[in-house]
């Protein structure tokens, strides 16, 4: 069994290592390399003087109960040095406009998944797409990786890239605990991402 646990661990790294080498990529080949070197000063000026967009939403990731959006589909070892060192979870948890999960209207989609990375507190590596599926942004992805220690009070995760009309996207989340359980282990998330696009 931690032989295949293992190997689950390494295809989701290497999943999350790919996906970054291919955004890097597709920032790199951005359409003003064939404009020249007056026509990426150009874009480079615009872009500076553009500001961001500014998205406010809530996460929810319930991982108990009958109808779970974050499952865990690797167990940490029975020699981990914390209980959820090794831990990996897959989510496709719903945004939505306001904190309560019932009433609010559901914007889009967290996909991706999240892992215990930190041996001496609670800490995860997440990667995930957030999907938007209603408003000005139906149809157009987001993509986030980074450190999230659910814990702090504010954490910090980089916007990677993009799709739709956040193509080439670039920016940050700001991520603060709205409610958590921690008998279950289901929490409410507020969001405020800002994004270069």
């Amino acid at each position: 069994m931690a032989i295949k646990q293992k190997g689950v661990t390494t295809f989701l790294l290497f999943l999350v290592l790919a996906v970054v080498a291919v955004e890097a990529q597709l920032r790199d080949d951005e359409p003003t390399a064939a404009v020249g070197h007056a026509g990426k000063l150009r874009a480079k000026a615009a872009a500076a003087a553009a500001a961001p967009t500014h998205l406010h939403f809530y996460f929810h990731d319930t991982v108990s109960g009958k109808s779970p959006t974050a499952v865990r589909v690797v167990s940490p070892p029975a020699s981990s040095p914390s209980p959820l060192f090794g831990m990996v979870n897959v989510m496709d948890d719903p945004l939505t406009e306001g904190p309560d999960q019932g009433s609010a209207a559901v914007i889009g989609r967290a996909q991706g998944l999240y892992m215990g990375s930190d041996q001496a507190k609670l800490g995860f590596l997440q990667a995930m797409n957030l999907v938007f599926t209603a408003g000005d942004y139906n149809g157009s992805t987001l993509a986030l990786l980074g450190r999230n220690c659910p814990l702090d009070a504010v954490r910090e995760l980089p916007v990677v890239g993009g799709t739709g009309a956040f193509r080439f996207a670039r920016g940050y989340a700001l991520l603060r605990t709205h409610w958590l359980d921690f008998s279950t282990g289901d929490a409410t998330v507020e969001y405020d991402v800002y994004v270069m696009h």
